[in-house]
């Protein structure tokens, strides 16, 4: 690859970590011997230092006036706590200048401005879960994406909130030096490996609401650390000391999904960990998340993510 720059925008109350993050995602490639490094800058408005959302201050390489994106270039977009209005100033040289650069990436909130500069006009995007609606009821133009990760249309990526910036950054590695620099990147920093851009924005437990009444949460507990268990609705009634009917209509009610629907995300989150861990082979992964049968396996990985077993291994495992 021949040398390319990261130009990250900076502004007062930004998310320090959809800085932070990304960035040593893209500075860890220079420790590679043979491997081109990004050349990393961070330009801001008049070049004044910014306060972050936090109450760090960062101190810019630039004046934002002053910088140009072009081919070779990957344009950063922070988000920080949205407000309900942008500093004109930001959106303006966006619209003039984000769409001449080789990529166009957001993280969290900053799909907000890149949306305000009209840069996702006609495009499919994502930001953090909180603004999904805001964004789809502001800006209509634009084909937002509540679930995933993160989303590449084009030469444009969206990412959801703070760390998914760190999954897409690994993505552009991989896309300009390789999978396994992305992967030992991913070790270095001691992060998830990587998450495949459909993957949903929150883990079940997180997408799922907690159960109020103490016999439910201990079912939704009983779930996460026993995924080859028998988790039939009956089987889980009895844990429950409710009725069947009666425990599918309250959990449903209490975590806003039945219980069939959260033990198929608990099984394939930690199918999809074993898969990318690497020590087990699928017929033992089917038998240990509780699916019996690769092929029960296989058509839940297609229906969640998009994909098979074999085919996310071999893309999100251990080389």
């Amino acid at each position: 690859m021949t040398s390319h720059t990261v130009l990250v925008l900076l502004y007062d109350g930004l998310q320090s970590l959809d800085v932070s993050g990304p960035v040593e995602v893209f500075a860890g490639v220079a420790h590679f011997p043979g491997e081109v490094g990004y050349t990393i800058r961070t330009a801001s408005v008049g070049g004044l230092p910014v306060r972050t959302g936090s109450g760090l201050t960062l101190v810019p390489d630039g004046d934002l006036a002053n910088e140009r994106p072009g081919p070779g270039t990957t344009l950063l977009v922070p988000g920080g706590r949205y407000s309900g209005d942008f500093d004109a100033r930001l959106t303006d040289w966006l619209r003039a200048h984000g769409g001449g650069a080789q990529r166009l990436v957001s993280v969290c909130t900053g799909g907000l401005l890149l949306a305000e500069a009209g840069l996702l006009d006609g495009r499919r995007a994502t930001t953090h879960w909180s603004v999904c609606d805001q964004m789809a009821r502001d800006y209509p133009r634009v084909a937002v994406e509540p679930d995933p990760i993160y989303v590449r249309d084009g030469q444009v990526a969206t990412s959801a909130g703070v760390t998914a910036g760190i999954d897409l950054a690994l993505a552009l590695v991989e896309e300009d030096h390789g999978r396994d620099i992305a992967l030992q990147i991913a070790r270095q920093l001691v992060v998830f490996l990587r998450r495949p851009g459909n993957q949903a924005q929150f883990s079940a437990q997180l997408a799922a609401q907690t159960a109020h009444r103490e016999p439910l949460r201990e079912v939704q507990h009983w779930i996460t650390e026993h995924p080859s268990e028998d988790l039939s609705v009956p089987a889980l009634a009895a844990r429950a000391r409710l009725s069947p009917r009666h425990f599918a209509r309250a959990f449903q009610a209490e975590t806003g999904v039945t219980p069939g629907r959260y033990v198929e995300r608990v099984r394939v989150e930690h199918a999809r960990r074993l898969l990318e861990d690497g020590g087990k082979g699928v017929a033992q992964i089917a038998r240990a998340c509780g699916y019996g049968t690769p092929e029960a396996l296989r058509r839940a990985f297609v229906k969640t993510l998009g994909q098979p077993p074999a085919e996310y291994r071999r893309r999100f495992g251990h080389p």
